[in-house]
């Protein structure tokens, strides 16, 4: 009896243990942000591709403009650089676009006023001039945040309420030929214009990061998308290529490359292995050049450290970007950054993460990869 009582009231106890336990159960739901996928990192504007898709456009995505379509009622999104572009292809493009194609690109160079040309075959065939701003804003000074964070404005006919757009306001862009008929400003620039081309028309942007997949969703850049490719069939093509080396030479140098070939072959000739006594190997008298670098850099790591090699690319850096600019110095540590990404031609805050110097010893791959990365920022000076 007295066994039966104990397993009934142990019994009880686990049951109102369980529902204790229960009742300090509550349900809640995470959200684990794993980042962009695979996809969005090989292409940055996956988020625009998609968009217009939903928008019941049809998109196709070219690698290049080999095979361009028909012009009617097409657009061409020309996004990323195009700066390897041959004459002959950028002659077809404007042909394609006077046709009655719609071409959309970037502007990819500043007008020279000595050389009366940009180097930009799409710019200088449509009359288009990039310039900085800075260089045309009289009495402002070139640290106005306000100007520089001023939202361009593009205004429809007959709508009273303009899209807001968020452009670098380091370029401005001037119709020399005075064509154009749509235009985005902000208080700092134009960074849109739209023109007549033959029986097409061409839309130049100052920059296209507003589509990338990280900012396509802010302000009205996607509405800014879908008002350029209405009612058409869209071709998206990241990047331009030229024609390769190997291809120019072959098509302006036959000769001279069958020369060289020859050449070649008459000097594997001569250091072909031939019979005779074996010569002695001769001892090094002294280490190789190669070997000697890697010595010198190992012991300017093993002594300085990680920082101190960092330290001496980004003053190198300053040093070149004041040779160019004789106000760097002078500028706040904010204003320098935006100086080198102007004169460099890279995003903001790429160059700030190059120039700061971490507060902890990076790994090696790391490391590596931030030297090469400090290298090209130097290079591009």
């Amino acid at each position: 009896m007295k066994g039966r009582l104990s397993l009934a009231t142990a019994g009880l106890a686990l049951a109102l243990l369980g529902t204790w336990l229960l009742g300090q159960l509550h349900p809640y739901r995470e959200i684990v942000e794993r980042g962009p996928t695979v996809q969005a990192r090989a292409n940055p504007y996956l988020a625009a591709e998609l968009f217009l898709r939903r928008q019941g456009l049809e998109v196709r995505r070219a690698g290049g403009l080999e095979t361009l379509a028909a012009p009617g009622r097409q657009t061409l999104l020309l996004l990323g650089g195009h700066e390897h572009m041959t004459p002959r292809l950028a002659a077809r493009l404007l042909d394609w676009t006077a046709a009655g194609g719609h071409l959309v690109f970037v502007a990819g160079s500043l007008w020279d006023e000595k050389a009366g040309r940009s180097g930009d075959l799409l710019l200088d065939g449509l009359g288009i001039q990039q310039y900085l701003s800075e260089d045309l804003a009289v009495g402002k000074s070139r640290d106005d945040d306000r100007q520089r964070k001023e939202l361009a404005r593009f205004y429809l006919q007959n709508e009273k309420t303009p899209a807001y757009l968020a452009f670098d306001t380091t370029f401005h862009l001037y119709d020399s030929r005075h064509r154009a008929y749509a235009w985005a400003n902000s208080g700092a620039a134009t960074h849109l214009l739209q023109v007549r081309h033959g029986q097409g028309s061409a839309t130049v942007l100052s920059d296209d990061w507003i589509w990338e997949n990280a900012r396509i969703g802010d302000h009205d850049h996607a509405w800014l998308l879908w008002y350029l490719c209405r009612d058409t069939r869209v071709t998206l093509v990241h990047r331009v290529a030229g024609d390769s080396l190997a291809t120019l030479l072959l098509r302006h140098f036959p000769a001279a490359l069958l020369a060289l070939v020859l050449l070649a072959g008459c000097l594997l000739w001569r250091a072909g292995l031939r019979q005779g006594p074996a010569l002695p190997v001769a001892a090094p008298a002294r280490r190789q050049l190669e070997e000697h670098l890697r010595a010198g850099a190992d012991f300017l790591l093993r002594r300085g450290g990680q920082a101190s090699l960092l330290q001496g690319l980004q003053q190198d850096i300053r040093r070149h970007a004041a040779r160019r600019d004789p106000h760097f110095a002078d500028l706040s540590e904010d204003a320098q950054w935006q100086s080198l990404a102007r004169l460099a031609r890279l995003p903001s805050e790429q160059v700030r993460r190059l120039m700061e110097t971490p507060g902890k010893r990076l790994p090696a791959a790391d490391f590596t990869r931030q030297v090469a990365d400090l290298q090209r920022l130097r290079n591009a000076l």
